[in-house]
């Protein structure tokens, strides 16, 4: 690889990061402002511009604030917890193509980290990663409910993996690939090639599994605060407890964007050729991608504070006596369509 080949890998690298950072940012100013207007209240107005510079004041008390250190914890395992969780979390975007390409110093650069062949694998073994960071957190802090939390959330986290990773297959099947550009360009062309219309019950199965993968509402039972204090994040204060939830807004971003990329269409815009209208289409594509995010990401908040939590018996019969079947169903039945149409 050249220099300016690793330049520009390296220029991506950093946008990403500090985009995906950026997105924490609006994601906990926006949680507040839409809960807040939810339930008739007004939200954070004192910091900045209605309130638009609380997630830096929230920041800086984290900085500010002891890091407590409880006496018989395991502490090498309680200090990297946190960083177990949220390392994934960044990673995982590195795979997802967030516009078309563009043409620039004589080359053609595609807007994505790493064009890897085995994308979708890419991203599912990374998402299974967390659930150490938040299992070690809950059993290193010498706390009941930590354990618990932790306990919980390994089964959960394995519960509706198995049903969000079959409903991909379904995806992969029509594709015929695990790259997440060739499933891009398989929904090209109109409205209804996008999977959402050809996948609709892969899409509502996926759906419900990435909001208990991303640990919200109505799938919080790893914290669940009237039952656990906090789960397994009880005993972390400072800039540990900060990034739990950098982690989890984190993976609420890569999860909207790997939603977008599966049913949605990625950053194509139906009707519409991107690489014929040079930058203006490229700046269209990344427009387009991000919009089709923020549904997604208001769709988190909106779901959080509309619907009360699950019970765990409830959580845990959805996950395998519901879920699971339904994306079994769903396989083998894409499976005979694709069967049947290749025989003719």
């Amino acid at each position: 690889m050249d220099l300016l080949g690793f330049t520009i890998i390296l220029v991506k690298v950093l946008v990403v990061f500090a985009a995906t950072m950026l997105g924490v940012l609006v994601m906990i100013y926006a949680e507040r402002r839409v809960s807040a207007f939810m339930q008739d209240r007004v939200g954070p107005n004192r910091v900045g511009p209605k309130g638009v510079l609380q997630p830096i004041a929230d920041g800086i008390k984290f900085l500010m604030k002891e890091d407590l250190v409880p006496e018989k914890v395991d502490k090498p395992i309680f200090i990297l917890a946190p960083a177990i969780l949220l390392i994934p979390a960044l990673m995982t975007f590195a795979v997802i193509p967030f516009g078309s390409s563009i043409n620039l110093f004589g080359r053609e650069i595609a807007l994505q980290v790493a064009d890897v062949n085995v994308g979708v694998l890419y991203i599912l073994a990374l998402t299974s990663i967390s659930v150490y960071g938040i299992v070690l957190a809950g059993w290193s802090s010498n706390n009941k409910y930590s354990l618990l939390g932790g306990l919980r959330s390994s089964a959960q986290l394995i519960s509706y993996e198995l049903a969000m990773g079959l409903a991909v297959v379904s995806i992969i099947l029509l594709a015929g690939s695990l790259r997440l550009n060739d499933i891009i360009t398989d929904q090209q062309g109109s409205f209804f090639s996008w999977n959402i219309f050809r996948q609709p019950l892969a899409f509502l199965i996926f759906l419900i599994a990435v909001y208990a993968e991303t640990n919200r509402l109505p799938f919080d039972l790893s914290e669940a605060e009237q039952e656990l204090v906090g789960g397994y994040h009880t005993e972390y204060s400072s800039m540990k407890f900060a990034m739990f939830f950098m982690a989890e807004y984190a993976n609420m971003i890569t999860a909207a964007a790997l939603t977008v990329t599966l049913f949605f269409g990625g950053w194509d815009v139906p009707l519409l050729d991107e690489g014929s209208l040079g930058l203006f289409g490229t700046l269209l594509s990344v427009l387009s991608f991000l919009l089709k995010m923020a549904f997604f990401l208001f769709l988190f908040i909106w779901v959080r504070w509309t619907f009360p939590r699950f019970r765990y018996d409830q959580l845990m019969r959805l996950g395998w006596k519901v879920m699971l079947p339904l994306a079994l169903f769903n396989i083998f039945l894409t499976a005979g369509y694709l069967t049947l149409k290749a025989l003719g």
